[in-house]
């Protein structure tokens, strides 16, 4: 999201068309795929579990509540899987290696030279 969307003013400016709807998605098997709903639907219900807290207030870097934490750090390693970037691959070993490799995925999928 970082590499490729907007900004307006210093806030992120997402948008369909150049942050989610462009993303390289996997072609995860069946039980990858309902590993990566599983826990979707744990951020989901541990988002319920703050009614009354805004999205800002849930994604507070320092003050996120744990079992929303834990539900994403899941939902992450479930995607991750998907792609093939399992433990102990240079994917998986940082933020930026894992940008590399998914804009790798997208330039394959476009046509486009690096």
């Amino acid at each position: 999201m970082r590499t490729v969307c907007g900004r307006l003013k210093s806030d992120y400016r997402y948008t369909i068309t150049n942050v989610y709807n462009n993303f390289p998605w996997p072609d995860p098997t069946d039980a990858q795929r309902a590993k990566i709903e599983q826990t979707a639907q744990a951020i989901l219900d541990a988002r319920a579990l703050y009614p009354d807290a805004s999205l800002a207030d849930l994604y507070d870097e320092v003050a996120m509540p744990p079992e929303l934490r834990k539900a994403h750090q899941e939902n992450d390693k479930a995607v991750m899987d998907a792609y093939g970037f399992t433990r102990g691959t240079p994917e998986r070993t940082s933020e930026s290696a894992c940008v590399a490799a998914l804009m790798k995925r997208y330039q394959t999928l476009t046509g486009e030279k690096a």
